[in-house]
């Protein structure tokens, strides 16, 4: 395991943790992270409703939590976040949801702007986007695999209005999280499933 890596996980919350934190700054009227502007500011408030909200009323399958409950090795998701991503709030509710459904998978947090070392490490077609998840084994310490930091789906829509506009307009941003309400986690739980099934073949037959 690489120093960065060690220095992430000293530094990691739980998802309580987490949302305890959130619901600080939001009476501070506060943000994580080292832009302390109104917008961000205000996007915490905004996400914490919509965290609160996926955390009492997201649902995985019946179907999906027998899978998800095979998997038998011992990882640690140490997930990249602030409390300002649009995405982040959509993404970590359910990221949570899987790892309660089975104790091998040990969910922890951490803020990028505080690990900047370990945010570069991993970065997304050269950006810091959050959230991304890093799969750790337990055992050796090795990266098995990374995800984020959106959904697979998610990820395409996003790519082709990019290619096909220059960068992500309000609108389009609105129209994500709508998709973000549609959708309800499924594809986050699918590409997970996938996940896992990389380094365990065996969980997926």
């Amino acid at each position: 395991m690489n120093a960065n890596i060690k220095s992430g996980l000293k530094n990691s919350m739980s998802y309580a943790d987490y949302r305890d934190l959130m619901f600080q700054l939001v009476e501070e009227r506060n943000t994580s992270g080292n832009e302390k502007s109104e917008e961000r500011i205000e996007f915490t408030k905004l996400n914490n409703r919509r965290m609160k909200r996926w955390d009492k009323t997201l649902k995985i399958s019946v179907k999906a939590k027998k899978r998800l409950a095979d998997f038998d090795t011992h990882v640690t998701w140490l997930v990249l976040t602030e409390t300002w991503c649009g995405d982040a709030a959509h993404v970590l509710p359910v990221l949570n949801k899987i790892a309660e459904l089975n104790s091998n998978i040990n969910l922890r947090l951490v803020l990028r702007d505080d690990n900047l070392d370990l945010m570069n490490e991993f970065l997304t077609d050269g950006n810091q986007a959050v959230p991304k998840l890093i799969m750790i084994d337990d055992e050796t310490g090795t990266v098995l695999d990374v995800y984020g930091p959106r959904p697979s789906e998610a990820a395409g829509y996003v790519s082709r209005f990019k290619a096909a506009n220059g960068k992500l307009t309000p609108e389009f941003k609105e129209d994500l999280q709508h998709w973000y309400n549609k959708d309800k986690g499924v594809t986050i739980v699918e590409d997970v499933t996938l996940m896992l099934c990389r380094f365990q073949p065996s969980f997926c037959q």
